[in-house]
């Protein structure tokens, strides 16, 4: 009786257990690759506007970190973003706001291809911003009356600013009934914290 088939070595299972091997490294590395792949398109999505976004803040004298802030909040970094009430673009600008930034500055009236330009559009942004902050520099926290009137509106601003919320902006931000525009403006401040550091370097 032939031994052939009873003294081979065990070369099937010997296969199984290099292959088993080579699928783990291989499955290592792939998650490693989109790890780095992921935060590469995190950094690159959250950064690659900061120059547009300096140069607006720094025009209109505005923090950078608030307005960064601003536009992560309204667009998430995306130029081509679209509001449902019309707004465009990084930091979501209304075509109304951004004839006041041109009539003060002397231009033509905007396309919205144009105002879809991160560069414009956030030099609109900053502009419109600016415009409130100042609107709401006798309080103790301007940004926070500024951004609830970015978001919901001048006349309900002055339907929540009164008594010790017409200057003291945490009892403001308490007075806001809507939900979303409260989230909004504790998002926004946050988010602006978070933000000043990198601006803060350069």
């Amino acid at each position: 009786m032939s031994r052939v088939g009873l003294d081979a070595p065990p070369g099937p299972r010997y296969n199984i257990r290099v292959i088993s091997r080579r699928l783990w490294v291989l499955s290592a590395f792939l998650l490693f690759a989109g790890a780095l792949g992921y935060a590469w398109h995190y950094h690159w999505r959250d950064h690659r506007f900061d120059p547009v976004i300096l140069a607006a803040a720094t025009r209109y004298e505005v923090e950078p970190s608030l307005v960064k802030a601003v536009v992560w909040q309204e667009s998430r970094f995306d130029p081509e973003a679209r509001g449902r009430a019309g707004e465009t673009g990084l930091m979501q600008v209304r075509e109304l706001a951004a004839l006041e930034w041109t009539d003060s500055e002397g231009m033509g009236a905007l396309i919205s291809e144009q105002l879809a330009d991160p560069g414009t559009n956030t030099l609109a942004g900053a502009w419109y911003l600016a415009k409130l902050l100042k609107r709401y520099q006798h309080t103790d926290n301007p940004p926070a009356y500024a951004l609830a009137d970015y978001n919901a509106g001048r006349s309900n601003v002055l339907r929540w600013n009164k008594g010790a919320a017409a200057t003291n902006g945490e009892a403001f931000i308490q007075q806001i009934d809507f939900p979303g525009t409260r989230r909004y403006v504790r998002a926004v401040l946050l988010r602006r914290e978070h933000y000043q550091p990198a601006f803060d370097i350069q």
